[in-house]
């Protein structure tokens, strides 16, 4: 196993001024090792997860990280400020800088290492000694942890127990009963974070360190990227409270029922974790208790500002939880989609449209035909297809209520696609699935009977009245209004579906990849499961308009260079591919370094293409490609069009309001060699 870090990857002056900057200063000295294959590729995948959410901690640290299929070795570069460097904590600028990189599928050994080294970040004498350091080999081994070898990392969560176990059996000792009343407060924890390599790791030490100041007992589950150990049963059983420090759905959150709990995002589990320990305590105190919709609940429910200063009994509005249990169900069909889709699309590539009538291959396959393999992946790009609506049911009900709303999810959008529903009653019913768990949920039952309700008589109940519901009271009329939505697709002329296309067009451009966007990709999406004239026109519309903002913004870079710094320069490049291949995601690095000019500017222009390709009357019947499936569509010179005038608009919008920013000052600058910006004195 190669090593996390050697001297090669340290810059004790590092000399980047800008969080983008230092990232790739950073990220070349991995591509130089070998570890990064792809720069521009990485960066954007770091920017990507800067966007979920800053990645500087209070102490002056920045922890930017991500896992990148450009990366095939876990690494870690580390780069010392003497400047500070913004990276979006509350406590000012950072200058120690951490940029780990993890690769897609990285293994447990070294995502192991990466914890260890999250944790070790909590230590006020390892961050002093890396400030303190001058030979980067001597902090690459500091880092390494050859100077000061780990604990084991249930030694160093439970230290705290450990102490008071030690401490309680001296007062025993000298003062008999009375070490039964000095019994410590415990507390379980459970952190975790989106990518799962750092903040997991740093709220869980961050919260034992804390326990042992205040002499509390804190036991902690870190539900990380390298798996998770279950707490012990008797361990929870005895905590008195639960904090919860996530920023992703909780695992197997039933298991806290009936404590205490405090629910906030991972960096307040970071930053706060004696103001936690403290409401923990309170609570308990006043003796309130999780109910089945606080440990049921998503981790949207928390407060909106990242830091999660929420509580379990702080609902989120109605909206948020409704999106969020949205975003649940689409997140899972998306891949549904893109292999049944590409697949049906390189069918109709192969053999023609008329190929969708064929006979099944399992009677009829011949290995010399073309037409035999053009249906071959129809009939298995159908059969993917076909799991669209139960799974977007199946998992907006697991969103809402975990895995007992599976079973009655999965039934109910069946049942959709039975009595034609379609993805509106793919909705439905993974709405319904999901309410109907969570109120057999609250009923209250015997302990007897709690081992058997999640995997019998919740799927079992849940699934007979999802089932009723569907087949009897909701289906037929879902079905009804979605017949309607066809038939109203299919008649659009004119200004309608002008009006239609620009809507479209400013949700696929206005968070790029968000829940706007990709509630407009499945709405299209879910027109291509029964296609008719009017869902063609509205995939194509939506596809031309999603690559709008990258495109957009490498335009940009090219022709107004002066406009941008180093590093969005070559992003610009990078996002030539990435709108061509129908990747929205390529313009966000540019969207979080200026909103206020960049998304106006890609929605306007995303507006303009989505109305053109509805008015040109463009059709298409993959649901992703970019213009790699320009042969599949209609009219698609005019489609093209449409993508290069609103290119062209949101390039021109964004080039005005960069340039009316500009003062005279800045005017002089010029990009330094390391994408930070270099003001000629005047």
């Amino acid at each position: 196993m190669s090593e996390l870090i050697t001297a090669e990857l340290v810059d004790l002056d590092l000399s980047a001024t800008t969080k983008d900057a230092a990232a790739r200063s950073l990220a070349e000295r991995m591509v130089a090792a070998h570890r990064v294959t792809d720069l521009d590729g990485f960066l954007a995948d770091v920017a990507a997860r800067e966007a979920q959410m800053p990645t500087g901690l209070d102490g002056g640290i920045g922890i930017p990280h991500c896992r990148s299929e450009h990366v095939n070795a876990p690494t870690l570069a580390f780069g010392r400020s003497g400047a500070g460097i913004d990276f979006g904590a509350a406590d000012g600028p950072a200058d120690l800088i951490f940029l780990i990189a993890a690769p897609a599928g990285a293994d447990d050994d070294h995502l192991t290492i990466l914890s260890g080294l999250a944790r070790r970040l909590m230590d006020p004498e390892f961050t002093a000694a890396l400030r303190a350091g001058t030979d980067p080999r001597a902090v690459a081994a500091l880092i390494r942890g050859e100077e000061a070898p780990e604990e084991p990392e249930q030694e160093r969560v439970e230290a705290g127990s450990q102490e008071q176990e030690r401490a309680g059996t001296a007062t025993e000792a000298a003062g008999g009963t009375e070490a039964a009343e000095r019994v410590p407060f415990r507390i379980v924890a459970v952190t975790s974070c989106p990518t799962g390599i750092a903040h997991t790791y740093m709220a869980a030490e961050s919260l034992a360190a804390a326990g042992r100041a205040e002499g509390v007992e804190v036991t902690v589950e870190t539900q990380g990227s390298a798996g998770f150990k279950k707490l012990d049963p008797a361990v929870v059983a005895a905590a008195d409270a639960v904090i919860w420090a996530h920023d992703v759905e909780v695992r197997e959150k039933a298991r806290f029922r009936g404590k205490p709990l405090v629910d906030v995002g991972v960096k307040a589990g970071v930053n706060r974790p004696a103001e936690l320990i403290a409401e923990a305590r309170r609570k308990a105190e006043r003796g309130e208790i999780a109910t089945a919709t606080d440990t049921d609940k998503a981790p949207g429910s928390k407060d909106g500002d990242g830091d999660g200063n929420g509580s379990g009994t702080d609902h989120a509005h109605f909206g948020v939880r409704l999106r969020t249990y949205l975003m649940s169900g689409v997140s899972y069909m998306v891949p549904f989609v893109a292999a049944g889709g590409l697949l049906i699309a390189l069918s109709f590539a192969i053999g023609g449209y008329e190929i969708a009538s064929a006979k099944s291959v399992a009677d009829h396959f011949v290995w010399g035909e073309a037409d035999s393999w053009a249906a071959l992946l129809n009939q298995i790009g159908s059969a993917a297809f076909g799991f669209l609506v139960p799974v977007l049911a199946g998992y907006i009900a697991y969103g809402m209520a975990d895995r007992p709303a599976l079973v009655p999810g999965f039934v109910g959008g069946a049942i959709a696609l039975t009595v034609n529903a379609g993805f509106l009653g793919g909705l439905v019913a993974g709405l319904l699935a999901g309410a109907v768990v969570m109120a057999v949920q609250r009923v209250p039952v015997h302990a007897t009977m709690r081992g058997i309700m999640p995997v019998l008589v919740i799927p079992l109940i849940a699934s007979a009245t999802v089932g009723f519901l569907m087949f009897i009271v909701v289906g037929k009329p879902i079905a009804s209004l979605q017949n309607a939505l066809t038939d109203w697709l299919n008649g659009l002329s004119g200004s309608n579906a002008v009006i239609l296309g620009v809507v479209l067009g400013l949700m696929m451009c206005f968070d790029m990849g968000g829940p706007l966007n990709k509630v407009a990709y499945a709405f299209a999406v879910g027109g291509l499961a029964d296609p008719t004239p009017g869902s063609l026109k509205v995939m194509a519309a939506v596809m031309a308009a999603g690559m709008v903002p990258p495109l957009a913004m490498a335009l940009a870079t090219t022709v107004r260079k002066k406009l941008f710094t180093k590093t969005e320069r070559e992003n610009g490049r990078a996002a030539w591919v990435l709108g061509a291949s129908f990747i929205t995601e390529g313009a966000i690095p540019f969207a979080a370094a200026d909103p206020l000019r960049v998304i106006p500017s890609v929605m306007a222009g995303g507006a303009v293409t989505g109305a053109l390709s509805m008015a040109f009357g463009a059709t298409l019947r993959a649901p992703h490609g970019g213009v790699f499936v320009v042969p599949l569509i209609g009219e698609p010179f005019l489609y093209l069009l449409a993508i290069a005038a609103g290119t062209l608009v949101a390039t021109v919008l964004v080039v005005l309001l960069k340039g009316a920013r500009r003062t005279a000052p800045e005017a002089a600058e010029d990009a330094g060699a390391d994408g930070s910006r270099v003001t000629v004195a005047a």
